[in-house]
């Protein structure tokens, strides 16, 4: 049970590359939360956790190669938390920076699709916003892909 298959570093090791890698992979990927997630979207994150299992353990089944790698993802997301907190370029690189989406009424679907926001997710925002297209000032995909919608001041 406590008997490990590999050498302690190795989990660690193991567990730095596989959460780096995620990290860099799940950034390029988008813009969404979990609960802005699609049935599609949430599956490939359960499929990704299940395809990385074993990377991480190299087939230990053992419970300290489990803790040795549990420690390390959880002190690396500190670290990333800590850096991100203290540095605006590490957070504007790890966590990303809104995007204009549109303004004055106008929606730029160009930014639209390459950030691949739909049409329906706008006219939710609109919604939700209380704002028609018309009074709209600015819409912004947020960097935790929350659409925010700013009005026009009535004149």
């Amino acid at each position: 049970m406590f008997d490990m298959e590999l050498p302690w570093w190795e989990f660690i090791a193991r567990g730095a590359i596989v959460y780096l890698a995620l990290l860099v992979l799940i950034r390029i990927s988008g813009r969404r939360t979990v609960g802005q997630f699609t049935p599609f979207e949430l599956l490939v994150v359960m499929l990704l956790s299940e395809g990385v299992s074993n990377s991480l353990s190299g087939s230990d089944e053992s419970v300290s190669g489990g803790l040795i790698i549990a420690a390390t993802l959880i002190t690396l997301n500190m670290l990333i938390a800590t850096l991100t907190a203290r540095s605006r370029k590490a957070a504007d690189l790890i966590d990303g920076t809104p995007v204009l989406l549109g303004r004055d009424g106008k929606v730029f679907h160009h930014v639209r699709k390459s950030m691949r926001v739909s049409e329906d997710e706008i006219q939710q925002a609109l919604h939700e916003a209380d704002c028609s297209l018309d009074k709209m000032k600015c819409i912004f995909l947020e960097a935790d892909g929350s659409i925010t919608v700013l009005q026009k001041k009535p004149e």
